[in-house]
């Protein structure tokens, strides 16, 4: 079976979805033959998109023995359901999340119903599939495949190591403190302003939390956004990833706890996993957004490969990559005392977090992998007919 997987996703952009995409893709190759047009940022994206028509259409007509091509995001995929020359080829797409709750109301009503004219849709997760039939997806279309994580071995180190790592690479005291570690975006769902103002303040002093993820300029300081009419400024942010909480981020540093909350920046992938291997917890405190959604969960699944003790919000798709009790611990969203509770135990008492590092790593090891994804692609695209 030939594939053509077209994605505007994708490395060197970072994050869940660019990840995923380039696992997918690259997995894949070792199953079959696969040919790819993606985005690497030597375009714009504009003349990417602009010629995407093109583009696939040359490559059907030089590999004609392609018989799926698939669509990595619901926008790409969207963008595609108009190219008429591509109906003698089964047509597959990958929902994550946002790109099928995206609040407006072109989007809802007049574009989203029509993917029930894809062959097959892919949600990364079990409220992805729900909310995608919610919205009309024919339930007979939909399959749900989670996304994997790297299961090789990591480089271990010592506490002591690592503290020496945070000190002389990037800065930090860490000696003597209790790392909690959060990943990810500066974006409203993820909770991090929440969590620095209703949950911080009440931990152990000796709680430190290492927020890791790109520092933006506040959203409202570009010209362009503050321009817009309100109604648009939200769908703005959600639509391009814009940085919707780094002011609270700030605001809530600055005048509730000051140095028990450091913001690391991007870090290096080996970096983040010897950092993980060491700390107390791994935290991902989201929060209900209208309108938004966390698809998978994917920094999750990472925490769990180095063993981490994983404390997450019971929201959208993460419930599919935190088993509570298994790999991770499920809180309520926005329940501030029950994250409190839960991160205050790991010193109060700490025998009733009953997870043991070589056994998280060994349930999410087996439970999910990039391989294991790429296997049930090819199943699913191997069904079509």
């Amino acid at each position: 079976m030939e594939i053509l997987f077209v994605s505007h996703k994708y490395p060197p952009a970072t994050g869940g979805m660019e990840k995923q995409s380039f696992q997918l893709i690259d997995g894949m190759r070792r199953l079959t033959k696969v040919h790819a047009i993606v985005y690497e940022e030597k375009e714009s994206k504009f003349k990417f998109f602009k010629s995407l028509n093109k583009r696939i259409n040359k490559v059907l007509k030089d590999h004609p023995d392609i018989k799926v091509i698939h669509f990595n995001d619901g926008l790409i995929a969207a963008f595609c359901l108009f190219f008429t020359s591509l109906n003698h080829v089964k047509r597959t797409v990958t929902l994550h999340g946002l790109d099928v709750v995206f609040p407006s109301f072109i989007y809802q009503k007049l574009i989203f119903p029509l993917f029930n004219k894809f062959d097959l849709i892919i949600a990364v997760s079990t409220a992805t599939a729900n909310a995608c039939e919610l919205r009309g997806i024919s339930r007979e279309k939909i399959v749900t495949i989670n996304n994997g994580v790297d299961i090789s071995p990591m480089i271990k180190m010592t506490r002591n190591e690592v503290d020496r790592l945070l000190r002389k690479k990037y800065q930090v005291a860490s000696k003597d403190k209790r790392l909690l570690v959060a990943i990810g975006r500066p974006v409203k769902r993820k909770g991090f302003s929440w969590f620095i103002e209703n949950v911080m303040p009440h931990l152990h002093n000796d709680f430190t939390l290492l927020l890791i993820g790109p520092i933006s300029k506040p959203v409202n300081s570009h010209r362009f956004f503050n321009a817009l009419p309100s109604f648009m400024r939200r769908k703005t942010e959600l639509l391009f990833g814009l940085p919707s909480d780094e002011y609270s981020i700030e605001k809530q540093i600055k005048s509730q706890i000051g140095n028990r909350v450091i913001r690391l920046g991007r870090l290096p992938s080996a970096d983040i996993k010897i950092i993980l291997g060491v700390a107390d917890a791994f935290i991902m405190p989201n929060i209900e957004v209208k309108g938004d959604m966390e698809g998978f969960g994917l920094v999750c699944i990472e925490a769990s490969m180095c063993g981490t003790n994983v404390f997450a919000s019971a929201s959208g798709g993460i419930t599919d990559a935190v088993i509570h009790n298994k790999n991770g611990i499920l809180l309520p969203p926005a329940s501030a005392v029950a994250w409190i509770k839960a991160l205050n135990n790991l010193i109060d008492e700490p025998q009733t977090i009953d997870l043991n590092p070589n056994e998280i790593i060994s349930f999410t090891r087996d439970h999910f992998s990039w391989q294991k994804m790429c296997a049930e692609y090819l199943t699913s695209f191997s069904a079509l007919k």
